[in-house]
C-alpha cells in the first residue's frame, strides 16, 4: 500500500478501516456498529465460555469434513475432465450449472434428503466448495504441455502413475488456487447450513445475538469467522506462490 509516495505495510489499510470503525462507534452514529474496542473486549469476555467453544468445535467439524470431501472428490474429477474429452463433455455443463446456481435454494432439498443434522450441513459445505475446485483442476490439466504426457506413455507409465506423477503435480498451481477459493466458499456454506438446516455452531450464536440485538457479541463472532477464513486463504496463497515454478516449467 502506497500513500503520497510512502510505502506502508500491507496491513495498513486494515488499521485505517479499524480506526474509522472505532470513530463511528464512539460517536454512536448507529447501534449496528459499536466501537471496535468494545467488540474486542466482548470477544475476550465470551471467547472462553462453554457456548463459544462448543460452537467453534461444531463449526470446525462440519467445515473441515465438508471441505476435505470437496477436495478429495473435486480434484480427481477435475483432472479426469481435463484429460478425457468424453468425461468433460458429460460433466462440464453440470459443473457450470451448479457453480452459477444459487445453492442456498438447494438447502431445503438437502434437509428432506438428509435430515436436519450435521450430515446435511457437511454436504452443504461441500457443495459450496467443490465446483470451483473441479473447474480449476480441469483448467490446470488442460494447460499441461502434452510432451510431458507423451513422455510418460513412452516410458510405459500406468494411468495411475501418470495421474499421480504428471497430471497432479503439473496442475498443482491451479489446483491450489481452486482449493483456496473453495475454502472461502465453504465458510459461506457452513454458516448457511447452520442457519437454515440446524441452528448449531456459529449459526446458533448469530441467531441468538442478532435476535437480541447484541451487536457487540454478533460482531465478535463474525470477526473470529472472518479471521479464520483470512488466515486459511493467506496460507493457501503462500503455498500457491511456493509451487508457482511448476507453471513455468510445464
Amino acid at each position: 500500500m502506497t500513500v503520497f509516495g510512502i510505502k506502508l505495510p500491507n496491513m495498513s489499510s486494515l488499521l485505517l478501516w479499524g480506526l474509522l470503525w472505532e470513530f463511528i462507534g464512539q460517536i454512536e452514529l448507529t447501534f449496528f456498529l459499536p466501537p471496535l474496542s468494545a467488540i474486542f473486549a466482548t470477544l475476550l469476555e465470551i471467547g472462553g465460555t462453554k457456548a463459544f467453544i462448543t460452537a467453534l468445535k461444531e463449526t470446525a467439524h462440519a467445515f473441515s469434513i465438508g471441505t476435505l470431501s470437496a477436495i478429495v472428490i473435486g480434484v480427481p474429477v477435475g483432472i479426469l475432465m481435463g484429460k478425457s474429452r468424453l468425461i468433460d463433455q458429460l460433466l462440464l455443463p453440470w459443473v457450470n450449472l451448479f457453480l452459477s446456481a444459487p445453492l442456498t435454494a438447494l438447502v431445503p432439498v438437502l434437509m428432506v434428503l438428509f435430515g436436519f443434522g450435521i450430515k446435511a450441513i457437511i454436504i452443504t459445505t461441500a457443495l459450496f466448495a467443490i465446483w470451483i475446485i473441479v473447474l480449476n483442476s480441469r483448467a490446470g490439466v488442460m494447460q499441461i504441455n502434452r510432451s510431458l504426457v507423451e513422455m510418460a506413455h513412452s516410458f510405459g507409465a500406468s494411468p495411475f502413475d501418470a495421474f499421480t506423477k504428471i497430471y497432479f503435480w503439473a496442475a498443482l498451481p491451479e489446483i491450489l488456487g481452486g482449493v483456496r477459493i473453495g475454502f472461502i466458499r465453504a465458510v459461506k456454506g457452513v454458516i448457511i447450513g447452520q442457519l437454515l438446516i440446524s441452528i448449531v455452531g456459529f449459526g446458533s450464536l448469530f441467531e441468538l445475538y442478532a435476535s437480541n440485538f447484541l451487536m457487540k457479541h454478533f460482531w465478535a463472532v463474525l470477526i473470529v469467522l472472518f479471521a479464520l477464513a483470512f488466515v486459511i486463504a493467506e496460507f493457501l496463497a503462500y503455498l500457491e506462490r511456493r509451487v508457482d515454478y511448476y507453471a513455468s516449467r510445464r
